[in-house]
């Protein structure tokens, strides 16, 4: 069961004028400059619906993968202020970690243990892992269709796209309040994306989860989220639901894609140089 926050909010989390910069790394140079500046947030307002499934839309270096950070206290932002169901992701760190789990494109994990061993330490560091906790995790795995044999062999000897089940299984598996999900299907084929995408939607029915999803896949958010938030240079740039977003930024008839590059001038192209 979700561990339950302050009521659970309306709010599943609100961001106001929240900036991050970063300072590029050069070649050090003794009396030399120390590097050019980046805003990978530039004053982002932001609020998420509690119940919902928000996704977040940019170009890598568009700032998306560094919204996520901040949101899991894994970055401190320089300004502004951000909250996780009313607990501040500065001040109340821990609060706030409660009640998330995060997934990411780069999963990591103990790699001599197996998927199991790697679920139950997840399960207990957030204080399940009881009785039927096996059962749980050979439910999730089947649904998401990596097969039973893996559940006990070692991690390293994975596939990276089985690696990455294992991971969104994890996430699940702790029933957060809100799952921060940052590129969760990249690397998989079609069926597993598909497979992936189902159980999001379950996850938002059956537990009343919210999820805030990044992705370069614009069908996906087209047809998995109720509302979308395009980011580009670390600015929101545009924000409502996906038939919203075509009707005033797209062309007639036209896709989530062509509201996209209307919006930015740009392709969402997975080789783009790495976010922050």
């Amino acid at each position: 069961m979700a561990i339950q926050a302050k009521e659970l909010s309306p709010q599943a989390v609100e961001m106001q004028g929240i900036t991050k910069r970063f300072t590029q790394r050069r070649r050090w140079l003794i009396g030399g400059p120390r590097g050019k500046e980046k805003r990978a947030l530039d004053d982002v307002s932001l609020q998420v619906e509690s119940g919902r499934i928000t996704g977040i839309l940019g170009a890598n270096g568009s700032g998306k993968s560094t919204l996520i950070r901040v949101l899991a206290t894994l970055l401190t932002p320089d300004s502004g202020t951000a909250s996780v169901f009313g607990y501040d992701v500065v001040s109340q760190p821990g609060d706030v970690r409660r009640h998330i789990n995060r997934v990411s494109v780069e999963a990591s994990f103990f790699k001599e243990m197996s998927p199991w061993e790697n679920m139950l330490y997840a399960a207990r560091l957030y204080g399940s892992g009881g009785q039927g906790t096996r059962d749980r995790v050979e439910a999730m795995l089947k649904r998401l269709g990596l097969p039973l044999d893996t559940l006990d062999r070692p991690m390293k000897q994975l596939s990276r796209g089985q690696q990455q089940k294992v991971a969104i299984a994890r996430s699940f598996l702790t029933s957060p309040s809100l799952l921060l999900m940052d590129e969760p299907t990249t690397g998989l084929d079609p069926r597993s994306k598909r497979e992936v995408q189902d159980l999001v939607r379950s996850i938002r029915r059956d537990r009343a989860a919210t999820v805030l999803l990044c992705t370069h896949d614009l069908q996906e958010a087209e047809v998995l989220c109720d509302r979308v938030v395009v980011i580009d240079q670390g600015r929101v740039l545009a924000d409502g639901t996906p038939p919203q977003l075509i009707r005033e930024h797209g062309i007639e008839h036209g896709t989530l894609e062509d509201a996209f590059m209307r919006l930015t001038g740009k392709r969402l192209e997975e080789d783009e140089e790495k976010d922050e």
